[in-house]
């Protein structure tokens, strides 16, 4: 899952704490779910295509 998350939409940087984090608004209970199934593919993982995506579609 870790590769994963370095490309997708919902992952960030802090630059207070020099990290990367999943913004992903989640609640406590989905949260644990998704921390327990590493094995699987995270169902929420939205790949991002860069800043120029938007741009891409208006045209």
């Amino acid at each position: 899952m870790e590769n994963l998350c370095e490309k997708c939409w919902y992952n960030a940087y802090d630059e207070a704490s020099d990290e990367y984090y999943c913004d992903l608004q989640l609640d406590e209970d989905e949260f644990v779910q998704l921390m327990q199934d590493k094995n699987k593919s995270c169902r929420y993982f939205r790949p991002d295509k860069g800043e120029y995506e938007i741009v891409r579609r208006q045209n």
